[in-house]
């Protein structure tokens, strides 16, 4: 029952409830409380869950949508849902819905979709059935009679659905889908025809369908309609599978690859249109190619759409000229009769009517009646699934084995890769969508297929295969490397890398990782690559950083052998530290030398006394390293090396000489180290070849005392002393060095002298009782016996040594059982101190009887078993006080003690054990070890006492070398625990030891540990990366490597392992960019056969491409060698020589397409020279020039009959006009005078070509396609440049011009004009967009050289060409229906040419005389565009700009019949009265609510640059602005920035078209709300967002249709609006300062009313502009990023500009409109920071020139203001300066020096200054007695810091320019009075020019002005 009553209240109209009952379903699902199975059975729950969507309010959207998703798991529910419809719901759902969400909703629909197979079908029928065709808007529930649709109009509509403020991203896209594109049959039957000749079997169909595809369809269509009906792409990858047959197919997979490659180039425009703010609009193109497009209704009744218009204000005309019946099939049909409406009809229907430029007759819309619009979307691909499908199809032919094929597919992959970076976002690893998991599984598959790839082509490489199959194969190696690096980069972010685990790929990675000539060639794509092996595989990341130390290791190495030999003194230092690197890779080359000479630079270091300690050290190390070196023959040699030094030093040849420093070389042995490394490891090597050395090396030392100096002797004395335990473990009666050892021992003389000191030869005769080996013991105790008898008061102790108790010497040490040696080390002590003490008192009590005193040193022992008590008996003495009582046994009176001895020295053995310290001190006690040496003999029979005599002095004997710290570097004493008492392992086998004992150093402390173990040696990409860095170091790099004559010879001294083979040659051949450029351009030069130039052109292609995906560019080889002349010595011949055959005229296509590649990639840094160079070769050989190929004789076209000969043609004409506009484009950035007159000369002369090229002499309905869109392309650049018709001495600048014309208005007559404009169709829309675009350039270019306005007349079109109709004319009329064109291109062109045409007074009165059929005529049209707020502000722009012009024009005053200008005209259908001149244009405006609009504009302004942002990271894609434009774009981007040449945007004609459109985004549309002021919301349209963002699906419905009752007000207000850009305010502006003038009270009035100048004047932030400028001052971003930042800052710095001018002008009419507070406060504050911003560093000369351009108008504001308000506005004017003041007063002394080149600024500031300071003067005088309380201006000049010297140099500049300019000049005048003025004001002022300049400014002192 409960459950019931929650589903029932799912569709409750509140809110509140319905979100409160689905919380209260899903806790209860979460908890358990109910379950799926529960709900299925609620019939009413599914209608509530899809009706949840239609309330005006939706919450929880995602909530209910993975709700649904969950319930669908259950067939029954699936079946309810499918039975309501749901399948359809939720397709039309998911357009109007965030991103996030459409995944979830393609997871519902899919989910629809996969039902059990036992379903019976009825139930699945239900899906498809339809009652009755409903619109997308309703579409119909089988249950109607619960409800009546779930978009029925009655409610609210998807885009009115509460949108959260948070928005959501959806996680693995950046872009989806674009919007819409319904076509008209015509277009359908086009792309029909074009899709079933790419499936014919006629190759040579397939083949020109593809040209056509590029050359046409493409160049007409919107690139997306291809994605949206995705059948001819289909097609294109399945003609990919080609590439792998024989008989030519693979020409065929060429064919297909070009036109995907342009698709993807395209598409990447079209984002970037979508993307762009300018040309954004909120009407839903019906059919739009780029935005929208609305048509009238009225004409038509309602009509049944499935896109209905959302407005009706702006309807589509018809176009007047002549219907034109030719069905051909081939997209150019004229769809619909034309008629040219009546306008008296309109206006029977409106007082006003500003509906339409054009009645509507009958009008071909989009057909969308015949097609299924819904159905068509479901199969549309989306821009992730087509990149995913060029990938999928597009990599398994990297394996062909064409080098072409390879090439052009990877070129393919790269624009792709583009694409992919703004459609994937790299979170798609983590989202677990459907849609994202199978692309991520396509990705995988992608990843995985590159890797087999790469590997393929590695594996290839072998000396089996002919060298151009080599070359071949290690070129795609690289280049394929290189993007899928780059591909990774885009889609997978480092630390994401570990999820993908393609096995191929990591194999992949890991070999570029070890290849040493890619990584030195490419290092930031190898950071990369290590960079993701580290994140993939810990394994292969393992090995590759061993191999990197290794190949650092060989490197070292080999600079180590270089420093080494070369002359005079060396950096011993750093010889050490290289020697130190270097010992890693000697297992691997084995390079002896190295040793030598690192045995002799030790040798050297300890020859001083002198030397660094540190040094020494260090050396030490390295021959230690050597000494224990893993490889024995490499051991071998170091000991070799270290013998020869001794030999040298101590042979018999010294023995003649003087004893001299001679023997200092061997100073490096005699170190205790050494020597330990010698005798532990060196002779007990098992090969003969190390230990016999270490015992030669040995001999030399002891026997040399005759040779040696006593300083070398006595060293090595010392340095022998610490390691005779070890040494004596090789004592031997049998071998000479054996007797050497034991001659150590022995006393020589009576006097007790030796070889070693006393005490040290007692310890090594009692160690030899320790020996394995009797014979040395019974020497030992022959050593010992000189001790014991020359022993202080040996008579008076035991025992006697007599012969019974010295034969048993020989044996007493050798204990048969071995003990082990522990102690409690505990923590925490069970005893305490004072159990101790007493214990002690009556050990040492003499009143105590022995037998408790033994007792007490037992329990002593025990207790000293825990060591925490040995501090306490330490301390109370015991050791000496054992020692005592072992003195005592030991006398000949001592009996009595014997009974204590053996717990005493369990006592003594513990405390020894336990601490080192007392261990070292009493080992060096020789009476001590008598002591206890009598103490055994005389207890030899007591085993227990004898075992812990021995074992105390073994503890005692070999402590030197049980320290492991004194042997090795690093290694401490164990601080915490106990230390251990261990020794070597060589000691511990030579010896015959009392106690068990861990050895140590069983290997060599300083034995070097291999970085690589011999198995990774043997594999080949380890071993070849080895080898390659070892001839790369050897000889300093691989210029110097590729240098070499015979390199064979020159590695003869090598192992084989590092000889290079001639493969490897080739591959570093290859590798090296710099020398493969030249090679390629040698090749070239000495070509005998085309094939030799074309596989030399290939090659360079790579390296261009290559380059590319480094993100080298111009910065890269390709760069470098293109500033070497040896480029053009190749070229060269091309450029002059023209193609003699087909052959020629093939191998000339591929040299142009190979100039184009590197000239696109090269364009922003070509040289001057360089350009000069080609424009001459092409301007040289007039005509046979390249520039002649593009017209050929009609006897040569007529010679193509051969196909291949018609294509190569082709081809040859489409890389002639790239390189032409290339070229051009190049151009723009000359300075110098003859690269200047060869870009102008080339222009007209291109200029004059093309127009050869228009062919009119054929009909027009039979144009060439292909080749007049190429024509017009080129036209369109060539126009673009200013002056490029005035280069040509043949003809005249305005006859090119008129030519021009003609040419132009027959096709754009023939193209648009005769086909009714087109209708809807797309077909020619390539051909009407250039041509008009051709036409507005143009316009500008006979404005600028006709010397009269004659030329306006040849813009009129008439009717026909036949005698009857020649006097009737269209005029200007064929201008109008572009004005509303289905593409906003192609109306902001078109405006512009109406803003060009009506910057002239016949241009404005032929204008509207073209416009009188219309309703609402002229004016009406152009109000209508500029106030659709649904229009984008490109095209509205220019509409302001021709209102602009046409007030210009005197408006008369009243209505006067006979004035030529009227003015508008409006008509009161009510009175039946007209109106004309002034009171029309003030109805007018008042009727349209004309000030309300632009108060809309402002506040919907829209400061960023993208609509859209695809970037995640800025890191992302930074090559996505390179020249991957079309044309077309390129030279639209010049209409859409401020050039250089273009004229001041103070002017009112259409130069204002030059205005910059597009700005940079500097970040988030949150960050950018965040900057702008509260009361300018930076607005961007939500539904915009919505379309575009990721899912870029169009809506279907916005809004209904307002009633043609409406007034137009509510009509466009009721709409969404439209971004505003800046650029479009800025046309307002001026719009609004022509009003003020023309109308200035009522324009007064309407600003006053709507407070428009306050909005205007605070919508940009000077922080804004600030933080734009220091970002270009010191750029840190790609340098496309920078670009976008200098557009914004030109774009508000020219609306800033515009705002200060109207401001200029409001003050003029009426001063109370500008000194409002709430306006002039922050508009000072912006304008002072403005002004303080310094032109000097930084910036470069287009943004320096608009900065100038808006001081200027700054100072003129802020002069007018002071001059009109000084007493009111001063007081504001003086606080805003007070916060820049510095900077104000250098920027005016910037604007001083620039006197010269810009002297408007000049004067602007000198006359702002004037006026400030005069306005001080004039406070000065009136409130001398007041107190001010802000700082005044006086105060500023003098007092304020930093200020002084600022004031001074004023003073200076102003005072020099009025010594240099002339009495007559007007600059001196300006100068002089703000001179005068400063001098009044400023003391500081006044000091200066009395100082420095008395005699310049003593005239005016004479003058009569007095100093204040």
């Amino acid at each position: 029952m409960e459950l019931s009553s929650l589903v029932r209240k799912l569709g409750h109209e509140l809110a509140e409830i319905r979100e409160r009952s689905l919380k209260t379903i899903l806790f209860k699902l979460d908890h358990n409380l109910i379950s799926y199975a529960d709900l299925v059975h609620e019939k009413v729950l599914f209608l509530n869950l899809l009706e949840w969507f239609n309330f005006p309010v939706v919450p929880m959207k995602e909530e209910i949508l993975n709700f649904v998703n969950i319930l669908i798991k259950h067939p029954p529910a699936a079946q309810k849902m499918i039975g309501i419809g749901a399948v359809e719901f939720f397709s039309q759902l998911r357009p109007n819905v965030d991103p996030n969400l459409q995944a979830i909703i393609d997871g519902i629909v899919d989910g629809l979709f996969f039902l059990p197979s036992g379903l019976p079908s009825s139930s699945l029928s239900v899906c498809y059935q339809t009652r009755s065709q409903p619109s997308v808007d309703q579409p119909v529930l089988p249950q109607e009679e619960l409800f009546t649709g779930y978009f029925c109009q009655g409610r609210s509509h998807l885009p009115q659905l509460e949108i959260p403020p948070k928005r959501t991203v959806v996680k693995c896209l950046k872009f989806s889908t674009f919007p819409w594109l319904t076509l008209t049959s015509t277009d359908r039957h086009v792309l029909s025809s074009n899709e079933s000749s790419l499936r014919s079997n006629n190759q040579s169909l397939i083949w020109s369908t593809c040209e056509l595809l590029q050359d046409v369809i493409m160049q007409d269509f919107p690139a997306e309609i291809f994605l949206q009906r995705p059948k001819i792409v289909q097609s294109l990858l399945s003609l990919l599978n080609l590439a792998f047959g024989g008989d030519g197919r693979h020409r065929l997979a060429l064919q297909a690859v070009s036109c995907l490659q342009q698709l993807c180039i395209f598409l990447r425009s079209r984002l970037n249109f979508h993307r762009d703010p300018s040309f954004s609009s909120t009407e839903q193109g019906t059919a739009s190619q780029n935005s929208s497009i609305s048509y009238c209704q009225e004409a038509r009744g309602r009509p049944r759409s499935r896109n209905p218009s959302p407005g009706s204000s702006s309807p589509r005309p018809s176009v007047i000229g002549r219907t034109v019946q030719r069905p051909r099939g081939d997209g150019q049909d004229w769809d619909a009769a034309s008629s040219s409406g009546n306008s008296t009809q309109a206006n029977a229907n409106s007082r006003i009517s500003l509906h339409s430029p054009l009645d509507v007759g009958h009008i071909d819309l989009p057909d969308a009646e015949n097609e299924d619009t819904l159905e068509l979307q479901m199969k549309q691909l989306s821009l992730p699934q087509f990149c995913v499908s060029i990938l999928e199809n597009a990599i398994p032919l990297l394996r062909t084995g064409s080098r072409r094929v390879t090439m052009e597919v990877l070129e393919l992959l790269v624009e792709d890769m583009f694409l992919i970076g703004d459609a994937i976002s790299e979170n798609v690893w983590e989202d677990d969508s459907l849609f994202a998991l199978e692309l991520k599984d396509k990705l995988l598959l992608v990843l995985g297929l590159l890797g087999e790839t790469i590997l393929y082509h590695k594996t290839n490489i072998s000396g089996e295969q002919p060298e151009v199959m080599l070359v071949h194969h290690r070129m795609a190696f690289i280049s394929i490397s290189l993007f899928t690096v780059r591909l990774l980069q885009i889609l997978l972010p480092v630390e994401k890398a570990s999820k993908v685990l393609q096995k191929s790929l990591l194999n992949a990675l890991f070999l570029l990782s070890l290849d040493v000539s890619f990584s030195l060639e490419y290092p930031s794509i190898h950071e990369s690559i290590a960079a993701y092996l580290e994140q993939m595989s810990t394994e292969n990341y393992s090995v590759y950083k061993q191999a990197s130390e290794a190949a650092y290791s060989i490197e070292c190495t080999c600079s180590f052998m270089v420093e080494v030999h070369k002359k005079g003194d060396k950096n011993l230092s750093e010889l050490v530290e290289l020697a130190d690197e270097a010992l890693c890779s000697l297992p691997y080359h084995q390079h002896l030398p190295l040793l030598q000479e690192c045995i002799h630079i030790c040798s050297n270091i300890w020859k001083s006394a002198e030397a660094n300690s540190l040094l020494q050290a260090e050396g030490q190390k390295v021959l230690l390293r050597l000494l224990s070196h893993p490889l024995l023959n490499i051991k071998a040699e170091a000991y070799h090396c270290c013998l020869e030094v001794v030999k040298d030093c101590l042979g018999i040849h010294n023995i003649a000489k003087p004893v001299s420093s001679i023997c200092h070389g061997v100073h490096f042995l005699l170190h205790p180290k050494v020597l330990y490394e010698i005798c532990t490891f060196g002779l007990q090597e098992d090969k003969n070849e190390v230990n016999s050395t270490a015992k030669a090396i040995l001999m030399h030392l002891l026997k040399g005392r005759l040779v040696m100096a006593v300083l070398t002797w006595n060293k090595f004395i010392e340095a022998l002393c610490p390691i005779i335990p070890v040494l004596q473990g090789y004592a031997d009666t049998k071998d000479t060095l054996g007797n050497s050892i034991l001659t150590l021992s022995e006393t020589t003389s009576d006097k007790g002298e030796g070889v070693l000191p006393r005490t040290t030869r007692l310890r090594a005769a009692l160690r030899l009782l320790f020996s394995k080996k009797q014979l040395v013991r019974s020497v030992a105790l022959k050593h010992l016996t000189f001790h014991l008898l020359n022993e202080e008061g040996a008579n008076l102790k035991r025992p006697h040594l007599h012969g019974s108790v010295l034969s048993s010497i020989l044996n007493l040490f050798i204990i048969e059982r071995a003990i082990e040696l522990k102690l409690d080390g505990k923590p925490e002590s069970i005893f305490k101190a004072e159990t101790v003490e007493k214990l002690y008192d009556i050990l040492t009590s003499d009143a105590v009887d022995l037998v408790l005193r033994k007792s007490a040193a037992e329990q002593l022992a025990i207790i000293l078993e825990d060591t925490k008590m040995h501090g306490i008996v330490k301390k109370l003495g015991a050791i000496e006080k054992i020692l005592a009582y072992l003195n005592e046994c030991i006398h000949v009176d001592g009996k009595l003690m014997e009974s204590i001895v053996l717990p005493c020295l369990t006592l003594l053995r513990k405390l020894v054990y336990a601490d080192p310290v007392v261990r070292l001190s009493l080992a060096q006690q020789s009476s001590l070890l008598l002591l206890l040496f009598r103490v055994s003999l005389i207890f030899q029979n007591d085993r227990a006492v004898l075992t812990e005599t021995t074992v105390l002095l073994c503890l005692l004997l070999f402590d030197e070398v049980a320290r492991t710290e004194t042997w090795a570097d690093g290694i401490t004493g164990n601080d915490t625990g106990l230390p251990a008492f261990s020794l070597p392992v060589a000691v511990v086998r030579r010896y015959h030891l009392p106690v068990r004992i861990t050895g140590h150093h069983v290997v060599s402390p300083n034995t070097v540990v291999v970085p690589l173990s011999s198995e990774c040696l043997t594999t080949k990409p380890v071993s070849d990366m080895l080898k390659m860095a070892w001839n790369l170091s050897w000889y300093n790099g691989i210029e110097n490597l590729l240098q070499l004559i015979n390199y064979e010879k020159k590695a003869e001294t090598f192992l084989d392992s590092l000889k290079l083979s001639s493969e490897d040659i080739l591959i570093l051949k290859i590798t090296h960019t710099n020398y493969g450029l030249h090679d390629c351009l040698d090749s070239i030069i000495q070509a005998v056969s085309h094939r030799d130039v074309r596989a030399a052109l290939t090659r360079l292609s790579f390296y261009i491409l290559n380059d590319t995906l480094a993100l080298k560019c111009s910065s890269g080889s390709c760069g470098t060698t293109l500033k070497s002349f040896v480029w053009q010595k190749a070229i060269n011949r091309f450029l002059q020589v023209l193609p003699a055959s087909v052959e020629d005229e093939k191998l000339l296509v591929d040299v142009l397409r190979f100039l184009n590649k590197l000239l696109r990639d090269q364009r922003s840094s070509l040289e001057s020279d360089h350009l000069k160079w080609i424009l001459k070769s092409l301007l040289k050989n007039k005509p046979k020039s390249l520039l002649g190929l593009l017209v050929r004789p009609e006897s040569q076209v007529r010679d193509e009959i051969d196909e291949i000969q018609t294509a190569v043609r082709q081809q040859l004409d489409k890389e002639l006009i790239r390189l032409f506009n290339t070229l051009l484009f190049c151009s723009m950035s000359v300075t110098d005078r003859e690269a200047l007159e060869l870009a102008g000369s080339f222009r007209t002369e291109l200029a004059l070509k093309l127009l050869q090229c228009l062919r009119l002499t054929d009909a027009p309905h039979f144009y060439g396609l292909p080749s007049l869109e190429r024509t017009l392309q080129g036209m369109v650049h060539v126009t673009a440049l200013p002056d490029w018709s005035t280069y040509s001495a043949a003809a005249e600048s305005v006859t090119i011009c008129k030519k021009y014309l003609t040419g132009l208005l027959e096709v754009i007559s023939s193209f648009y004009v005769e086909w009714g404009g087109n209708a809807m169709s797309f077909m020619g829309k390539g051909v009407t967009k250039s041509t008009v675009l051709c036409l507005l350039h143009l316009s500008h270019e006979m404005m600028a050289q006709a010397k009269d306005t004659d030329w306006i007349s040849l813009w009129s079109l008439p009717y026909d060409n036949s005698e009857e109709q020649a006097a009737s004319q269209l005029g200007l009329a064929w201008l109008i229906p572009l004005w509303v064109d289905r593409d906003p291109e192609v109306r902001f062109t078109a405006l512009g040419i109406g803003s060009a045409l009506s910057s002239l007074e016949i241009g404005c009165i032929a204008l509207a005389e073209s416009c009188q059929n219309i309703s609402g005529g002229l004016w009406g049209t152009v109000i209508n565009i500029l106030l659709d707020q649904s229009e984008c502000s490109m095209v509205r722009r220019e509409a302001a700009f021709i209102l602009q012009n046409l007030l210009v024009i005197p408006v008369p005053t009243e209505d006067v019949k006979d004035c030529l200008w009227q003015g508008p005209c409006v008509h009161d259908e009510e009175s039946g009265l007209s109106q004309t001149g002034k009171p029309a244009l003030k109805a007018l405006l008042h009727h349209c609510q004309f000030y309300e609009h632009v108060n809309q504009m402002v506040k919907h302004c829209y400061l960023g640059c993208y609509m859209f942002d695809l970037n995640s990271s800025k890191e992302g894609n930074l090559i996505i602005e390179k020249g991957g434009i079309t044309d077309f774009d390129d030279s639209l981007n010049l209409w859409k920035g401020p050039s250089s040449q273009s004229q001041s945007s103070h002017s009112q004609s259409t130069s204002e078209t030059m205005i910059r459109s597009a700005s940079p985004s500097l970040g988030s549309v949150t960050e950018l709300r965040a900057i702008v002021p509260t009361n300018s919301t930076s607005f961007i349209p939500e539904t915009v967002v919505d379309r575009l963002m990721a899912q870029g699906q169009s809506d279907t419905t916005t809004t209904e249709s307002p009633s043609q009752h409406d007034s137009p007000m509510s009509a466009t207000l009721s709409k969404q609006h439209a971004v505003v850009t800046p650029a479009l305010l800025s046309a307002v502006c001026s719009l609004l300062h022509n009003l003020l003038v023309v109308t200035p009270k009522d324009t007064r009035i309407a600003l006053q009313q709507a407070h428009l100048l306050t909005a205007l004047s605070s919508l940009v932030s000077a922080n804004l502009v600030e933080r734009c400028i220091l970002e270009l001052k010191a750029p840190l971003g790609h340098p496309c990023h920078i670009e976008h930042v200098k557009a914004q800052v030109l774009l508000l710095l020219q609306y800033l500009s515009s705002v200060s001018r109207l401001l200029k002008s409001c003050l003029l009419v009426d001063s109370q409109l500008v000194i409002q507070d709430e306006l002039l406060k922050p508009l000072l504050g912006n304008t002072f920071t403005i002004l303080a911003i310094s032109s000097k560093d930084g910036l470069d000369t287009e943004l320096t020139s608009v900065l100038h351009e808006t001081r200027v108008d700054f100072f003129n504001l802020l002069a007018t203001l002071l001059w009109k308000t000084g007493q009111i506005s001063f007081p504001s004017v003086t606080a805003a300066l007070a916060n820049h003041c510095t900077a104000i007063i250098d920027t005016i002394c910037d604007c001083i020096n620039l006197s010269t080149t810009y002297p408007a600024l000049y004067t602007a500031s000198l006359q702002f200054l004037s006026v400030l300071l005069n306005e001080e003067g004039r406070r000065q005088l009136q409130d001398k007695q007041s107190i001010c309380q802000n700082p005044t201006i006086g105060f500023l000049l003098d007092h304020v810091e930093g200020c002084q010297a600022s004031v001074t140099q004023l003073t200076a500049l102003i005072i020099q320019v009025c010594e240099r300019k002339s009495s007559k000049d007007v600059l001196k005048e300006v100068a002089t009075n703000a001179l005068l003025s400063l001098l009044a004001v400023s003391k500081n002022a006044q000091k200066c020019a009395l100082e420095v300049y008395w005699w310049s400014t003593w005239p005016l002192l004479q003058s009569g002005f007095f100093f204040c």
